[in-house]
């Protein structure tokens, strides 16, 4: 870190910053689980990252185990990836209009997912997976969605109802503002429970339009499938007449560079794809077989659109970033994320489970064993988890300021970064 700018001499207090800040913004924060109410205190202002770390306002400098939610799989500000942002911009950062940068990313996502053949460029998470459901619900003639307790799909409306990552963080099991019609054709079931799953298919048969699904769930902390239980979804949905959703927004281009239909060889219709394939920038994407993405305009009659979907500067980024990803990237990530969680159990002991699948890892307190369902998450002691958060942030580890989110590794994190993690865990839980 030592090539970065240092902070100024006299650093503004975080409490002042965060009292300025909820002057002027809606809560103090941009997004609601940075505002730190379910861990308490004061939000630390990040100034600055590079490779595995981020510096504060104050000059401290931290572990990154958040990496902006997970898109900063190379780890911040990675020298290929910061080269293609800044030669697009030089060449102009927004055009409305078809790009060849555009093709070329778009090349890249179909040669990696699966059951990708056609994609559709949007700027954020909440933008794919809502854009997914409509085409699904197009190319049905359908309305009903069935989506899984504490999987989280953006903030759309259909989709907010007992969602996981900040509604859950914050106690909201839906949203004012979400009318009841919004929500009517939302039909809600538990993650892991095939009974659940079929009684609800066979209920609402004739008109379910798709099943939505995140396929390692990382927005209710991290919790992987049941053996079997992606393939019944998918067996279900056939049965009916249904497309199955994944919604691969965290687990594509990171668990695996197919994502986990590649880890699974379970092929969904259609894919919502964010984080790692903007390579940081606010770009994702979905996409299906051409057969269903012939239902989108212009070809069709579902309607999606943005101005500034496929933004050049961030498809050069993206691109950048994906290019880089190859089987030894994977690999040697797995590892080192292999080692944070063994080293974090041992350090954590009787205190809490931790779990992985892939390159993904999470930490849940107060329980005996791994969870299956939200239900299990939220029974879990996310008061121990708060004193672990800032345990861990005073001995220099940036984590989630929640205990719903998992852990996001990145390449750039080194053996010594791992050892420092899995100390200041042991050091932590030592002084409960």
């Amino acid at each position: 870190m030592d090539d970065i700018a240092p902070p100024p001499t006299t650093p503004v207090s975080d409490e002042d910053l965060w009292a300025r800040s909820r002057a002027v913004i809606a809560g103090g924060v941009n997004s609601p689980v940075r505002a730190f109410d379910a861990v308490g205190g004061t939000p630390r202002f990040l100034s600055r990252g590079r490779a595995g770390h981020v510096v504060d306002s104050q000059g401290r400098e931290l572990v990154d185990l958040v990496n902006s939610w997970g898109p900063l799989i190379l780890g911040h500000t990675h020298p290929d990836v910061v080269a293609a942002a800044i030669e697009a911009v030089r060449s102009g950062s927004t055009f409305g209009a078809p790009t060849v940068g555009e093709i070329e990313l778009a090349e890249l996502v179909v040669d990696a997912v699966p059951s990708i053949e056609r994609v559709r460029m949007v700027s954020s998470g909440t933008e794919a997976a809502m854009s997914a459901i409509r085409l699904a619900r197009g190319a049905t003639g359908r309305t009903k969605i069935l989506k899984f307790i504490g999987h989280y799909h953006g903030h759309s409306d259909a989709l907010l109802v007992d969602a996981g990552s900040g509604v859950a963080t914050l106690g909201i099991p839906g949203s004012p503002g979400v009318t009841p019609g919004a929500v009517a054709d939302t039909v809600l079931v538990d993650f892991n429970d095939p009974d659940a799953v079929r009684a609800a298919v066979d209920l609402h048969a004739d008109d379910l339009a798709v099943i939505a699904v995140e396929p390692f769930a990382a927005n209710m902390n991290l919790v992987p499938p049941d053996d079997g239980f992606l393939q019944l979804l998918r067996d279900e949905a056939d049965r009916v007449g249904a497309l199955l959703l994944f919604d691969e927004v965290i687990t594509g281009f990171r668990v695996a560079r197919g994502g986990a239909q590649e880890l699974t060889g379970v092929l969904p219709d259609v894919t919502a794809l964010g984080k790692v394939v903007g390579g940081g920038f606010p770009l994702a994407a979905f996409g299906g077989s051409a057969a269903v993405m012939a239902h989108l305009a212009p070809d069709g009659p579902v309607y999606q659109a943005g101005t500034l979907s496929g933004n050049p500067v961030a498809v050069a980024a993206g691109a950048a970033q994906l290019r880089l990803l190859t089987e030894d990237v994977y690999r040697d990530l797995e590892a080192t994320t292999t080692r944070l969680a063994d080293g974090l159990a041992d350090a954590v002991g009787d205190h809490a489970v931790v779990t992985r699948a892939g390159t993904l890892a999470g930490i849940v307190f107060g329980v005996d064993a791994p969870p299956r369902r939200f239900a299990d998450v939220a029974a879990a002691d996310h008061e121990a988890y708060a004193r672990f958060f800032h345990g861990m942030l005073d001995r220099g580890v940036q984590l989630a300021p929640s205990g719903y989110e998992v852990l996001f590794t990145s390449t750039a994190l080194t053996d010594d970064d791992v050892d420092r993690v899995v100390s200041a865990a042991a050091d932590t839980v030592a002084t409960w």
